[in-house]
């Protein structure tokens, strides 16, 4: 999935995407390592990472969200790469990734970990959090009715799997999962229009060559039909479900050998 991403925009009223990130960070195991953080974005974790006490450096697809990072963090190493689709002339430690590999397609999503595996040392750690089975069910389903309501049909843009399914991925990607879990975060958005610019930020492909127009309406009516379930005491939330996880490295990808550099 290509997205544009307005970085200043995502910087300021978004922050609580990396914020929660913190909490991934104690699922590391060991001092000094050498951190990926794939799909980094604004840069935020990577210095948090650095700060931390680790050796850390960012990826990431968008070349917006990449020069913020280096404008905010010169001092770190930031390098434009497609989760699905990366090689790196190191080994890591540990990959670290919050918030993203959701935004990858399911049919991507073996490529991506066996990615992952590549760049990782044996005994690697993988740590991750990712949206859930069931994330965002109560704006994607609002969504999909204001799509029908106008005879279109509305595809929802992420994947969010169960423990099981990404446990399997996880295993015949060469991994041991050794820490999985699956929980209900309801999440706060900034401001009064919090759900309206939540939506627009986040949810974008459904809207590919749809006129402005009837984007307006689509989204306005979404936020009208979701106030009763997801406004509460002046403030907007998002239903999100979060699928955490820590992976260690045991074998190379079944059926694929490693790529010589």
């Amino acid at each position: 999935m290509n997205i544009q991403w307005n970085a200043k925009d995502y910087t300021q009223n978004f922050s609580f995407v990396h914020q929660y990130g913190n909490d991934l960070l104690a699922l590391i195991d060991g001092e000094g390592l050498s951190v990926l953080d794939l799909g980094c974005g604004n840069g935020a974790l990577t210095h948090r990472l650095q700060q931390a006490g680790y050796e850390a450096e960012g990826m990431d697809a968008s070349p917006e969200q990449l020069e913020a990072a280096r404008l905010s963090w010169p001092e770190l190493t930031f390098r434009l790469g497609d989760a699905a689709d990366f090689q790196v002339d190191r080994s890591y430690d540990v990959v670290f990734s919050n918030a993203v590999l959701h935004w990858i397609d399911e049919a991507r999503q073996d490529d991506m970990l066996r990615c992952v595996n590549r760049a990782l040392k044996p005994g690697g750690q993988f740590i991750f959090e990712l949206g859930g089975r069931g994330n965002n069910a109560l704006i994607h389903g609002a969504l999909e009715q204001s799509f029908a309501h106008r005879g279109l049909a509305y595809q929802r843009p992420f994947y969010f799997p169960s423990v099981g399914q990404y446990a399997s991925r996880l295993e015949r990607a060469g991994f041991r999962v050794t820490y999985a879990v699956l929980f209900d975060r309801p999440t706060p958005l900034n401001g009064a229009d919090g759900l309206y610019d939540w939506l627009r930020m986040f949810i974008k492909t459904p809207f590919e060559q749809m006129d402005q127009g009837e984007q307006e309406d689509i989204l306005r009516e979404t936020v009208r039909a979701l106030e009763g379930a997801l406004y509460r005491e002046g403030v907007w939330y998002s239903d999100y479900v979060r699928l955490r996880c820590r992976a260690v490295k045991e074998r190379e990808p079944e059926g694929q050998e490693k790529p010589a550099h």
